[in-house]
């Protein structure tokens, strides 16, 4: 990094259609966080940037469910992002947002470069349009088999099952999102930006000159070049997004792999009047922090924009990470198989760092990996709690003990002494090293074994025995001991920021520079504050109620995916018309005793007032059923239930799962009133 004045370190912008999950956290913000505290704490000079990406079909799609703007959308989760992240530590110098008037502004002079300079290619194609709907068929509004592995509900820019990249023309049977209905083809023009004039300089770029890449990254992109790239659209046929800034193309948007790249510079832009001399300068090293699934976008697609823009720099590295799994299964947004970020914040109070220990301890760094319930407790209870914090608690209380919260002297050193205090500089090297290449999981099992080499070396020496019979050598243990604490403070604030500020105000110190790190880090005579336990136990309580959650998700997909049971044998209408059912109103209600399912009703019908028995008491008290109005059918023969004559049926639906709900007007009728 010796030859780079300054860094630049942007992380994907998660789409404004939804929450943060832990796979966006572990993939992307965690990693990225941990690299820029680090770069900060040796004090490189860092800009860190991060923003939601507020266009796109999964918006618009969104707002037409729910029946309100786009804009009122990503409105509503940008800021519920931006929170999160900021309460999870994730330090953002800026966390802007693609709907911004910089941004358009920007992206619109960007585009207007390159079209002005030729670097465009017009193309007048056959893309699909929908007749009902009146509007042309953006990729993710496009659904159908994927040609590849079969996927009936692929995508027409990606199948998600497979991860191939499509065109909608390469479906198979292609049906609108929007209507159901089979799109036509018809002609529309779309400007292209011809990445294949820019595969050879690619090629040199990454095959020949960026070999230190991540194997997943690298291996990506060589497979993509090598199978030749294409021109590809820069526009689309839509009306949420940045408008394309030609007269020729009123109604027509950039496309969003286009402009929300360009969101990292916009952001930058907003932040610093210097902007320039981040994203210009050679002197600055540029990262992207990544999934897997956005290789493409920020090591070919997005460098050939630079490249054909011509004033700006091109990325430095790209560490994308492979995908983080949920209990064995994909997280999935659209089926809420998810652990979402504002939620845990909710769920966990105060528990930050435990988060993002666990998210880095098995973070899916070389390939895809699984996040459990019941490693994440354990994470928390055999290691930060037994191995960090017990360590840290047994330090401060010995030294408040025996030494009034002083840091004591030192004298003659054993060789154990020795061996210890010297593989502090030796576990600090490890770690720099792991965070310098960008291997974070490694990085943290390092920290820890700091933390373990102070917990073993507390064990062996025993210094409440020794003190007993030598003061001295409990002195020189003790102070040997807050060496290793005060070294972890610094160590871990990558990680786990949080406890290591309760840590500093535990040892009454100001945050210490990288570099300072090693023996002699807290000074004789120094005055520790009052401590108290820096990790505690999450309970099993805790873990069963995110279990439940996940269980009542899983259930809830599998009955909406259920099918509905087979229609009964025709009947005519004459037998239809025998039945005289009637809204009639709940006037008392009682459960009948010794039984589970049953409940007493007293039922106005407007015809007459009488009694009905209904098995309906496990899902509604007695009390919650007076005054409801319902739909009986009250020429019903009479027949004997628990000894109660019931003389009458209640209508209900019965869902999947056996939930039953009254079926009735929407709106208030008169007692009596016939349904037909």
């Amino acid at each position: 990094m010796a030859k780079f004045k300054r860094n630049l370190v942007t992380t994907a912008l998660p789409y404004a259609n939804g929450p943060v999950h832990i796979g966006h956290l572990a993939g992307v913000y965690v990693p990225a966080d941990i690299y820029v505290r680090y770069l900060r704490q040796k004090g490189e000079e860092v800009v860190f940037i991060g923003g939601s990406d507020e266009h796109g079909v999964p918006i618009t799609i969104k707002a037409q469910k729910e029946g309100v703007t786009p804009q009122d959308i990503v409105d509503r989760y940008h800021n519920i992002i931006k929170e999160s992240f900021k309460e999870l530590g994730i330090s953002f110098d800026i966390y802007s947002r693609t709907t911004s008037k910089t941004h358009h502004e920007l992206s619109s002079a960007f585009f207007t470069k390159l079209h002005e300079d030729g670097k465009f290619v017009e193309k007048t194609t056959m893309q699909f349009y929908d007749e009902k709907a009146e509007q042309f068929l953006a990729d993710r509004y496009i659904t159908g088999k994927c040609p590849h592995c079969g996927n009936e509900n692929a995508y027409g820019d990606q199948c998600e099952a497979c991860g191939t990249t499509l065109n909608a023309t390469d479906l198979i049977n292609p049906l609108s999102a929007i209507t159901g209905n089979k799109p036509e083809l018809k002609e529309t023009k779309h400007w292209y930006l011809p990445l294949d004039q820019y595969e050879s300089w690619l090629k040199e770029w990454i095959i020949e000159g960026h070999k230190e890449w991540k194997p997943n990254v690298y291996g990506q992109c060589k497979s993509w070049l090598d199978s030749g790239l294409h021109p590809r659209a820069v526009t689309r046929d839509l009306n949420w997004g940045v408008p394309v800034p030609l007269e020729e193309a009123k109604g027509k948007v950039m496309y969003v792999w286009f402009d929300a790249p360009i969101g990292y510079i916009s952001a930058t832009k907003e932040f610093t009047p210097d902007w320039e001399k981040y994203w210009k300068d050679p002197e600055t090293r540029m990262l992207h922090f990544i999934g897997k699934d956005n290789i493409v976008f920020h090591c070919i697609i997005f460098p050939a924009m630079l490249k054909a823009e011509g004033s700006y720099i091109v990325p430095d590295n790209v560490p994308a990470n492979e995908f983080l799994n949920l209990e064995g299964n994909k997280i999935s947004t659209s089926k809420n198989w998810a652990v979402w970020l504002h939620e845990y914040l909710r769920d966990f109070e105060d528990k930050q760092d435990v988060l993002r220990y666990v998210l880095t301890a098995s973070a899916p760094e070389t390939k895809d990996n699984d996040f459990t319930w019941k490693d994440f407790q354990a994470r928390n209870n055999n290691e930060l709690v037994a191995i960090y914090g017990n360590f840290i608690n047994r330090v401060l209380v010995l030294t408040d003990k025996y030494f009034a919260g002083i840091v004591p002297e030192r004298g003659e050193l054993t060789d154990y002494d020795k061996e210890v205090l010297a593989d502090i500089p030796h576990i600090i090297a490890r770690v720099e090293k792991n965070l310098n290449t960008f291997h974070f999981r490694d990085g943290l099992k390092e920290c820890m074994n700091l933390a373990r080499l102070g917990n073993k070396y507390l064990a062996d020496t025993e210094p409440w025995k020794v003190i007993k019979t030598d003061e001295g050598r409990v002195k020189t243990i003790l102070n040997i001991c807050l060496q290793i604490a005060t070294n972890l403070s610094t160590l871990t604030e990558p990680f786990i920021p949080f406890s290591a500020k309760k840590l500093r105000a535990f040892l009454n110190i100001e945050p210490i520079a990288w570099d300072k790190m090693g023996d002699g880090v807290i000074a004789v005579g120094h005055q520790l504050n009052k401590s108290e336990l820096l990790f505690d136990k999450i309970e099993d309580e805790q873990i069963q109620y995110q279990v439940d959650k996940l269980l009542a998700t899983k259930k809830s997909n599998e009955l909406e995916n259920a099918q509905a049971t087979p229609a009964k044998p025709n009947i005519t209408f004459d037998d239809f018309a025998k039945m005289d059912i009637r809204v009639g109103k709940i006037v008392e209600a009682e459960k009948v005793a010794k039984t589970k399912k049953l409940m007493k009703l007293t039922v106005d019908t407007g015809i007459d007032t009488r009694t009905v028995v209904s098995g309906i008491a496990e899902h509604y008290t007695a009390e919650e059923l007076v005054g409801q109005q319902v739909s009986i059918l009250v020429n019903l023969e009479a027949k004997m239930l628990k000894g109660i004559e019931s003389q009458g049926m209640i209508l209900m639906a019965e869902n999947a799962d056996g939930v039953l709900s009254f079926v009735r007007p929407d709106k208030e009728v008169k007692t009596g009133s016939e349904i037909r």
